[in-house]
């Protein structure tokens, strides 16, 4: 560990392997906090977010007070943010995406146009509290409809633009919006199903219209060494040419996050592999490597949070955020659960939407799980959720984000 004087304040350099190591550890005492509280795991709260959350305060109280600051190498944290962000891909399935048939391709539809009008609310508040309207594209589709993930991934790129702490923003509203999303999912179900005086399987001993949906997850074998292995290769193989991707986009003039090179590497392997049945991405295995891969970038990018750039920041960014809740309780009444049917699936979607366009994809399961154990299940419903959630509006997302924040740089 290296250490500096810089402004008469004593500075820590940690290195790679220190960093990673530093991050794996606040990652076990966030998971081990988060299983004694609660209140955590009924809002999904991620332990890189508990335990980052605790080093980047504790940072950020010795550096205010003078005493010493602490700088992170940021190598690992960007190839572990590609290499999540290439999971998300290699998961796209268009086998899978087919059994969603029209209310798939329709539920995604209306989760574009909430990224859209959440870029729309989030700029418009930020032109009218004064701040740059990045930030309000930062408090919109980047961390809301995005999640912690995406807003880890857009939040350097943006500093790069001029918005000077737009990483820790990105890291305070995703945080929010993963709390007021699960805070608002069930209540919401409650009073469609009571306002619409909707029937459902449990209370009224009604089948749903959707009773034969089809599982989002198709049956894997054991996980093995070798499985993961295999898995892991296809990965860095699709980080690989990814980078090449990325790079002739950009030399295009084409601006976008580093990790969508490797999406669309991965989206290519995994279908090549479906259609011709050549290899097989283990999905076990996957899911692993993504976990393992999400929780220590992400648990690096909340280590190394500025938590002082979000004084001045605070009140304009609050004011975003409640506008940002009203916008989605408006969207999935008016939108989302007429569009789909005004029915008990209609109320899953809803439900979902409020989950993962205010957080991410775990928030929107846990939501619908809390309907489906007082209600009954809605199969079809879990799957589009899943399938739109967890990957398909990640690629879309980028796009709008990448072409509404190039009106403002």
């Amino acid at each position: 560990m290296e250490s500096k004087i810089v402004a008469g304040l004593l500075i820590f350099k940690l290195n790679m392997i220190q960093t990673v190591a530093l991050a794996l550890v606040m990652y076990f005492i966030g998971n081990f906090i988060r299983h004694r509280v609660p209140m955590f795991m009924r809002l999904s709260i991620p332990a890189p977010v508990i335990g980052g959350l605790i080093f980047a305060g504790i940072s950020t109280f010795l550096r205010t007070q003078g005493i010493l600051g602490f700088e992170l190498d940021g190598t690992m944290q960007t190839a572990l943010m590609i290499m999540f962000f290439c999971t998300i891909g290699m998961g796209a399935s268009l086998t899978l995406l087919k059994k969603g048939g029209m209310p798939l391709i329709i539920f995604f539809l209306l989760a574009v146009v909430l990224a859209i009008a959440q870029n729309a609310l989030g700029i418009f508040l930020a032109k009218l509290t004064g701040i740059d309207p990045l930030l309000g594209i930062i408090s919109g589709a980047v961390t809301l409809m995005g999640g912690l993930g995406t807003g880890g991934a857009f939040g350097p790129l943006f500093e790069e633009w001029g918005v000077q702490g737009a990483t820790t923003a990105a890291i305070a509203c995703a945080t929010f919006g993963m709390v007021a999303g699960s805070l608002m999912g069930g209540p919401f179900g409650e009073t469609l199903i009571k306002k619409y005086k909707i029937k459902t399987p449990k209370v009224d001993n009604v089948a749903t219209d959707d009773s034969d949906g089809t599982a989002v997850l198709e049956e894997e074998g054991a996980l093995s060494g070798q499985n993961v292995m295999q898995t892991l290769g296809w990965i860095v193989f699709a980080m690989g040419v990814g980078s090449i991707i990325s790079f002739y986009m950009t030399k295009a003039g084409i601006t976008l996050p580093a990790y969508i090179g490797a999406m669309i590497a991965a989206a290519v392997i995994r279908n090549v592999g479906d259609f011709s049945k050549g290899y097989k991405i283990d999905g076990a295995a996957l899911e692993v490597i993504s976990d393992i891969s999400l929780a220590v970038y992400l648990t690096m990018a909340i280590n190394g949070l500025k938590l002082w750039e979000l004084v001045n920041l605070a009140i304009p960014l609050l004011i975003i955020l409640i506008g940002q809740i009203i916008l989605m309780a408006l969207f999935c009444w008016l939108c989302v659960y007429l569009i789909m049917g005004r029915n008990y699936s209609a109320v899953h979607l809803s439900v979902g939407m409020v989950g993962f366009g205010m957080g991410a994809t775990p928030n929107a399961l846990v939501n619908m799980a809390a309907l489906t154990e007082k209600y009954g299940p809605s199969p079809r419903a879990l799957m589009i959720v899943s399938l739109v959630g967890a990957f398909l509006i990640d690629f879309a997302n980028a796009l709008i984000i990448t072409g509404m924040a190039g009106m403002f740089r």
